[in-house]
């Protein structure tokens, strides 16, 4: 076995004291940060000697999971399946001090807490830590979770996303008020059909769309849930021709075989290469040739959004060339041969809308947008967060607009969004 290996799985083992345990598998797997670099983790899952294997091929009750992050050199997430340990002499806190754990979450990940994470939320023996910048969120989001047993030994621990460092944050004082956004606020308030799926009805209400707002207050930053880089096209999709020749989707291959070679040299994933304009034109034509063969009659009724690299393939997000006010809008997701730039497999969410069909039409609407503003701006919120700045390529101060309440456009009653779905 590699000496390399052979120290990460030594390592492994001694830190959350595995010696009732064996290894089953190990191997590595990539992916592309949102700063595109590659990053490397060399995974391990561990069986407890004395458990016996299910005929399901899952894993064992007790089963450790752990992976470690080569570039960082950092273990960052371990997993005992369903909350069950075996370990002795690994990570514990017996009298689930808090202090003890946060002083361990800052010698494994090198943060400082109030300064890099902060406490999100804690239930009994549950830990929820997000990242910060002086104590102000981040976006992306980056959380740590810590979770022990009743004995207090450690049976999750996890660190996901980006926690930015000093030198990638314009540092700034934070200037932002809702009296002096008030426009930009009310901007927001959108008219959306909402589908309730305890009463199967649509509801037609006034809610916030989350949005950005820059410390200056003069620009705003879209609030994107897909966090990943991308290439943005923005082109309706319009041919003369339909093509009669059936589409046959082909299987997609998930994952990746990565050497240890590949791992430890830290070789570039082709996910983090850019899409060249040549590439991006070839893209365009495998969606157009895919849409005259699936959607023939659908000429100009499709928008490309987006294209971005994903385990070796290139994916296009395609929009309905129109906006209803539902909640859920048509979308497909069309997968490219990122050699041969030809359309392999595809997503259409169009059978999870058909399920809203059937739900009740939505009531007239009575009340305006000025109307719905009034009754909820006392509920806007305006907090400060770092935001990643795509073209700048650090993390900017802003103000993110959001509000927990909207107004039935029906009734005019104030309701909890998070109650009607």
């Amino acid at each position: 076995m590699d000496e390399r290996i052979q120290k990460l799985i030594d390592s492994a083992k001694t830190k959350f004291g595995l010696g009732d345990y064996y290894l089953e598998t190990h191997g590595f797997f990539r992916n592309v940060n949102i700063f595109n670099e590659t990053i490397y983790t060399f995974y391990m899952e561990w069986f407890p000697k004395h458990v016996a294997k299910p005929d399901d091929d899952s894993n064992p009750e007790g089963t450790a999971v752990i992976e470690f992050n080569l570039h960082a050199g950092k273990f960052e997430r371990t997993i005992f399946v369903m909350g069950k340990t075996y370990a002795k002499d690994g990570i514990a806190f017996p009298n689930m001090d808090f202090n003890d754990i946060i002083k361990w979450i800052e010698e494994e990940t090198g943060l400082i807490y109030g300064k890099q994470f902060q406490l999100r939320r804690q239930q009994e023996r549950e830990f929820y830590f997000e990242g910060c910048i002086d104590g102000i969120a981040v976006s992306p989001g980056a959380f740590i979770e810590v979770n022990l047993d009743q004995d207090g030994k450690l049976t999750l621990f996890s660190v996901t996303g980006p926690f930015p460092s000093k030198n990638m944050v314009i540092e700034e004082t934070y200037h932002l008020s809702l009296e002096k956004i008030e426009h930009l606020a009310k901007e927001q308030l959108k008219l959306i059909e909402y589908p309730s799926d305890e009463q199967k009805k649509i509801i037609p209400v006034y809610g916030v769309e989350e949005i950005f707002v820059t410390n200056d207050g003069r620009s705003t930053i879209p609030y994107e849930l897909d966090d990943s880089p991308y290439v943005r096209i923005d082109e309706i999709i319009v041919w003369d021709e339909p093509m009669n020749e059936p589409f046959e989707r082909k299987e997609i291959r998930w994952f990746e075989d990565i050497t240890a070679e590949q791992a430890f040299s830290n070789e570039p994933s082709p996910d983090s290469f850019p899409i060249t304009k040549e590439e991006q034109d070839r893209c365009v034509q495998s969606v157009k040739d895919f849409l005259r063969q699936v959607y023939p009659n659908d000429t100009g009724k499709w928008l490309l959004k987006t294209l971005k690299r994903n385990k070796g393939y290139i994916h296009a997000t395609v929009r309905a060339n129109y906006r209803d006010d539902g909640v859920f809008q048509r979308k497909l997701e069309i997968i490219i041969d990122a050699n041969r730039f030809q359309a392999v497999n595809y997503l259409d969410n169009e059978m999870m809308l058909r399920i809203f069909d059937q739900f009740q039409a939505p009531d007239e609407v009575t009340v305006t947008k000025e109307e719905a503003f009034e009754k909820i701006k006392e509920w806007f919120e305006l907090k400060p967060v770092y935001i990643y700045d795509f073209d700048q390529k650090q993390y900017v101060l802003c103000g993110k607009i959001d509000c927990q309440y909207g107004v039935n456009a029906a009734s005019g009653e104030v309701i909890l969004l998070d109650e009607l779905i």
